[in-house]
């Protein structure tokens, strides 16, 4: 499925929302009130916002993005810095990455969401779910880093290394290593500091909605005792395990995964 795609802006930075046929187009536009109506989210439904992680891009989640489209609205971004997008003028923390999404969404008139993020991307979900709790009615944590037991470089490159040689397959270890050429080594390495940094479960504390913490089998990277911890961090978490899978198990197992995430919104969905 070809998806469509259109620039994206907010606070001065320039990212791309895609999404498919059967999804409303965002609106265009600079940054709008937070009050704006919900136009792009299709009657009210909240929608599916995809978010990856660092150095890549929207394409290794395309495969969970066509599977999730077939049920709600759903949309994929690429973030500044990433995927061809204009690079910033200077390091972006997490916080700058979550208010760029909470507001270049409401720009787009995307004011009810389910924000799954991948790796890094599931620390921008967290900001940005921080950012616009009132908007962010689910959140999903695939693959989600950095685990207690890789605080540094060398531990968390090894881990990403093991993940690709034994856990993935040919075309997720190239979607994700060609996207690394694609953003480049300099902003690579002027954002991998701030992804170290980040304290996740810290930060994970302070999400008020419903979180769903979701890893592959033999993923290398986020591994089964960190998950858990960051499910048993919120009142309302929970744990989901993919069979056979590694850290890309969206790609892998789109079906599978959009299954899990399907089941968790169903589940913890608001009554009104």
């Amino acid at each position: 499925m070809k998806l469509q795609s259109q620039a994206l802006h907010a606070r001065g930075l320039t990212g791309r929302i895609l999404w498919s046929g059967g999804t409303p187009a965002p609106r265009g536009g600079e940054p709008a009130a937070a009050s704006v109506a919900a136009t792009g989210s299709g009657e009210g439904q909240a929608a599916y916002v995809l978010i990856h992680g660092i150095g890549v891009s929207h394409r290794y989640l395309a495969r969970l993005h066509v599977v999730l489209s077939a049920s709600a609205p759903t949309y994929s971004l690429d973030l500044p810095g990433f995927a061809g997008t204009p690079k910033p003028e200077r390091q972006l923390s997490v916080v700058d990455y979550g208010a760029f999404i909470a507001e270049a969404l409401a720009a787009c008139g995307i004011t009810s969401y389910i924000l799954v993020g991948h790796s890094m991307g599931a620390q921008f979900a967290i900001e940005a779910a921080l950012a616009a709790p009132e908007r962010a009615e689910q959140l999903v944590l695939m693959g989600p880093v950095v685990d207690s037991r890789y605080r540094n470089v060398r531990r968390q490159s090894l881990a990403l290394f093991l993940d690709a040689l034994l856990a993935e397959t040919p075309s997720s270890n190239w979607a994700v290593f060609t996207d690394y050429l694609r953003c480049g080594p300099r902003w690579y390495f002027t954002e991998l500091p701030v992804m170290m940094a980040y304290r996740t479960e810290e930060r994970l504390r302070a999400v008020a909605a419903p979180v769903l913490v979701l890893r592959g089998e033999r993923d290398h990277v986020a591994g089964p005792g960190w998950s858990r911890h960051l499910a048993e961090a919120v009142p309302q978490g929970r744990f989901v395990e993919i069979p056979g899978a590694g850290h890309v198990a969206q790609h892998l197992r789109p079906d599978a995964v959009a299954s899990a995430i399907r089941h968790f919104v169903t589940a913890t969905a608001r009554r009104t």
